[in-house]
């Protein structure tokens, strides 16, 4: 049997960005509405995602799971994110979406992702509008996650389980459907080089003060492939 190396603990934002993709266009504000994201999850357009399996660096067997893309209906939408706890064995301290693994009842994905964002944060499943499904992305962890998107309706209360989350937060939808502020990373390990996205946003959040939040690695990759089918 062949073992894979783990990778090693490392900050992603001290290695070198190759290139920001500042050629590409932005998806256009009358795009990023309730309403043209409800037509285009009704009339999907012919795509292909840019990202779908990272290289491995775990041996575990796959599993399936779920996160929640969930875009906050205000003046103009907001991706809710969180930061996970730091006592989590995965991933633990990065920017995430709400999700997890997919429990045998279960029904679907769509299941799995509103039950896990309930179960984080608190989010109840009657101020959720799911508008769809993107393709599966694999993660080098061998998580196999179906991102549902969703509207999310005003007048809800956050609950985090503390156990699981640190922090949560939302990002402007534009900035991060404007490949000007996608990031490019190379990286080499074991012979390998591996690639993955940043978009870091430091802004107003929450009415705080303009924390950096560093959005990388599959997070930043599904929100890519939310690019590509509302570009497409």
């Amino acid at each position: 049997m062949s073992f894979t190396k783990p990778l090693p603990k490392f900050d992603p934002r001290t290695i070198p960005v190759i290139g920001v993709d500042t050629h590409l266009a932005g998806v256009p504000a009358g795009n990023l509405t309730p309403l043209a994201l409800r037509q285009r999850f009704l009339h999907p357009p012919v795509w292909t995602p840019e990202h779908s399996v990272e290289k491995k660096f775990s041996n575990r067997e796959p599993a399936l799971a779920a996160v929640l893309i969930p875009l906050v209906m205000r003046d103009e939408l907001t991706l809710l994110l969180t930061e996970r706890a730091g006592n989590m064995s995965t991933h633990s301290g990065q920017v995430a979406f709400p999700g997890g693994k997919t429990d045998d009842a279960d029904h679907d994905a769509v299941d799995t992702a509103l039950r896990e964002a309930q179960e984080e944060i608190g989010l109840a499943r009657e101020h959720v509008e799911v508008l769809g499904i993107l393709p599966d992305y694999v993660t080098g962890t061998a998580f196999v996650i179906t991102p549902v998107v969703a509207l999310v309706r005003s007048g809800f209360a956050l609950q985090p389980n503390p156990f699981e989350v640190a922090d949560i937060f939302e990002v402007p939808l534009q900035h991060l459907m404007n490949p000007a502020n996608h990031q490019r990373h190379e990286f080499e390990f074991d012979g390998d080089i591996r690639q993955w996205l940043s978009m870091p946003y430091t802004g107003p959040v929450d009415n705080s003060d303009g924390k950096e939040r560093y959005i990388w690695g599959a997070t930043a990759a599904m929100l890519r492939n939310l690019y590509r089918f509302l570009s497409a």
